[in-house]
C-alpha cells in the first residue's frame, strides 16, 4: 500500500463518521453534523421547511458516499497512475470549498449565526489538513517514485 492510497483510506475513514453524523445525528455539533447552524434549531421549532432541510442534509450526506465509494474504488482497483489523479482530484474539489462555502460559513460566523463562535476557523483548520495530507503525501510519493 502507498502513501496516496493511505491518504484516501484516511479521508474515506473521516467521512465515514461525517455520513453516519449526518444520517443519525443531523443535530450534532461534532464532524459534519448541522447543529452548529442556529437556523437549524429554529427550522425545527417552527416546523416549516423541516423536510427541505433534512433533504439537503441528506443530498449532502449521499454526495459524501460518492466520494467514498470513489475513494475505495481507486484504492482497492486502481494502479499507480489512479492513485495519483484521484489524489489531485480530491484536492481540487476540496479545494472548491473556498469558492462558496467557506465565504458563507464565516459571514453567518461574522453575524452570530452559528454556534461556537469562531467555528468558520476551527472547519478551515480541518478543511486545509485534508488539502495539506493530500499535497504532502502526492509530494512525498512523487519524490520516492
Amino acid at each position: 500500500m502507498n502513501i496516496l492510497q493511505i491518504s484516501i483510506l484516511i479521508f474515506v475513514f473521516i467521512e465515514c463518521l461525517n455520513v453516519a453524523m449526518l444520517y443519525m445525528m443531523p443535530q450534532s455539533k461534532m464532524g459534519n453534523g448541522v447543529g452548529i447552524f442556529d437556523a437549524f434549531f429554529k427550522v425545527q421549532e417552527e416546523g416549516k421547511y423541516v423536510d427541505f432541510v433534512s433533504y439537503l442534509i441528506n443530498w449532502v450526506a449521499g454526495t459524501k458516499l460518492i466520494f467514498i465509494m470513489m475513494g475505495l474504488v481507486a484504492v482497492i482497483f486502481g494502479n499507480e497512475k489512479v492513485h495519483i489523479f484521484s489524489v489531485v482530484a480530491l484536492i481540487l474539489s476540496i479545494l472548491s470549498f473556498y469558492f462558496r462555502l467557506f465565504p458563507l460559513i464565516k459571514k453567518m460566523d461574522k453575524l452570530g449565526e452559528i454556534s461556537p463562535k469562531g467555528y468558520a476557523k476551527t472547519l478551515n483548520m480541518m478543511i486545509m489538513s485534508f488539502l495539506l495530507m493530500f499535497i504532502i503525501s502526492l509530494v512525498i510519493y512523487l519524490i520516492t517514485h
